[in-house]
């Protein structure tokens, strides 16, 4: 295994769910990279396709399971999947020695207790969004909670996903709520539409999901205090936004021993 992105060798690279919308254009961005390999791809709907049918500029050939692959040929991988599948995808890349990018959302404290342990000679980073906009806007709101009295986060998503709320509106309320334990008591007392005040997060801060066609992932973040209100918002126009934060976290996990949560410290927020 390669030690670091920016070795001699380029850092060799499976991408697991290659044929779903995301895996396509991190497929497509590690192609075009340079300093990055793509040298295997995963995605069981689409065993035996070449990459080249999806309009990529590679000879790679989909495979159908992580099983099928050769950990020794393999530095890192990259997995936009589901749940289930995540978790059999983490542990075989433990077992094989080889750094874990996860953007699959969804994970229990046990899960992550379970990807520590089994973290003895390779690295991981799990984080709910990769798009770098994204990840300011959450670290925005955490700087201003503690100047706001009330807050709650509108997060929007397309008509497929079949989590509420968000992985990034989740981890935005939990941050928001450990910057500021002082939120005002929610007034209402007559809910006519039961949950039409959203869901109750840490510290009492509402989080409203909406799932459209038309949308791709979007989020606000209002935050109230007397006589003014600021909205902080991030929209991913497209999903090649999240390239960027993947190939940056691919080449960083080499160095970040054991599990990190987001890239606040690859970016140098936290």
């Amino acid at each position: 295994m390669t030690t670091s992105g920016t070795s001699a060798q380029p850092l060799r690279v499976a991408v697991l769910g290659a044929a779903g919308r995301v895996g396509v254009e991190i497929c497509r961005g590690l192609v075009e990279s340079g300093d990055l390999s793509l040298v295997a791809a995963v995605d069981p709907g689409n065993a035996g396709k070449p990459l080249g049918e999806l309009g990529i500029d590679s000879s790679v050939t989909i495979v159908s399971s992580v099983d099928d692959l050769d950990g020794a040929d393999i530095d890192a991988a990259v997995d936009f999947t589901v749940l289930d599948a995540a978790r059999g995808n983490l542990a075989w890349a433990a077992a094989n020695s080889v750094h874990m990018v996860v953007g699959t959302t969804g994970f229990t404290d046990r899960d992550l207790a379970d990807v520590t342990a089994n973290l003895t000679d390779s690295n991981c980073i799990i984080a709910p969004n990769f798009s770098l906009g994204a990840i300011l806007m959450m670290r925005f709101a955490e700087m201003a909670a503690p100047f706001f009295e009330s807050a709650e986060i509108i997060e929007f998503h397309h008509e497929n996903k079949i989590d509420a709320p968000s992985g990034t509106a989740l981890m935005t309320v939990e941050r928001m709520a450990a910057a500021s334990q002082q939120w005002m008591d929610d007034p209402t007392t007559n809910e006519i539409l039961p949950g039409a005040r959203g869901g109750e997060g840490p510290a009492g801060i509402r989080v409203h999901g909406v799932r459209m066609k038309g949308t791709a992932a979007n989020q606000e973040v209002i935050l109230g205090t007397a006589g003014q209100t600021l909205t902080i918002r991030h929209d991913t126009i497209d999903r090649t936004s999240y390239v960027p934060g993947v190939l940056l976290a691919l080449r960083a996990v080499a160095d970040r021993p054991g599990l990190t949560l987001g890239l606040d410290d690859v970016l140098g927020l936290s």
